[in-house]
């Protein structure tokens, strides 16, 4: 199909090369490309991180502990369109809670328009994301957690070994095919980033916010070039590959068994 001009309505034809040699010269799939970059580069630190955090919290045997597992888990199960339409409600200047709260406070005295500024729209999608997948992150951390032998770290203690020692020297390195599973998923959303945009931003303001796939959406079903929006999508799992085999490289694992 990307080797075609192929109408939403009508017959395709054979054109080649033509696809790929347009792309280079439309500036907006560059941009997209670009914008989805810096959410990426925004969306995977925080989702590591405080995915991390929680299974470290959560791996604690306490009373009462499978009911935080549950909460921090329920949110991977709402749908991301529902969820995008639940946040922007919150982030609404007239009837959001974040503004009520913040002026409640006495932090802010106007409401701030959230979502009609770039860097403010890519920080509270980028807030809802990491609420709606951060779940899924932590399994696998708390997963990878669990299936370490405490041996390891009786022996480190008995060593002399600290908390934070034993964290870099036993639990990253062993922890390190989870990092590399929980990174490339992670990252493949990013860049596969629609629902959240298109329901939050609209792609706006001026067009600012739109994704990748959101790009290749609109010239697909919107401008009606089903060739081209394919042609799109063959660079877009291009990079994703070239994207995936780089972090399973450098987060190879050289343990031999």
């Amino acid at each position: 199909m990307s080797l075609t001009n192929w109408p939403l309505l009508g017959s395709p034809s054979f054109i080649g090369l033509q696809n790929y040699q347009s792309m280079l010269s439309d500036t907006q799939f560059w941009q997209s490309l670009l914008f989805t970059t810096k959410y990426t580069l925004v969306v995977t630190p925080l989702i590591m991180v405080v995915a991390f955090c929680l299974a470290l919290l959560v791996k604690q045997r306490v009373p009462g502990v499978g009911i935080f597992r549950t909460a921090f888990f329920i949110p991977v199960v709402v749908g991301l369109s529902i969820s995008s339409i639940l946040w922007t409600q919150m982030f609404n200047d007239q009837v959001g809670i974040f503004d009520a709260i913040l002026q409640a406070l006495h932090i802010i005295h106007d409401p701030i328009i959230w979502l009609a500024n770039p860097t403010s729209a890519i920080l509270s999608v980028g807030v809802m994301v990491v609420w709606k997948t951060v779940g899924a992150s932590m399994l696998f951390f708390l997963v990878g957690l669990n299936a370490i032998s405490n041996d390891y770290y009786d022996a480190a203690h008995t060593d002399g070994a600290g908390w934070w020692a034993r964290l870099f020297y036993i639990t990253f390195p062993l922890l390190r095919r989870t990092f590399a599973l929980a990174l490339i998923l992670s990252v493949i959303g990013s860049y596969l980033a629609f629902d959240q945009f298109y329901i939050m931003t609209h792609g706006g303001p001026q067009n600012q916010t739109i994704t990748t796939v959101y790009w290749i959406y609109n010239t697909s079903f919107t401008y009606f070039k089903m060739g081209y929006g394919a042609s799109l999508s063959m660079v877009l799992l291009a990079i994703l590959v070239i994207l995936s085999v780089l972090q399973l490289y450098l987060l190879r694992d050289d343990t031999k068994y």
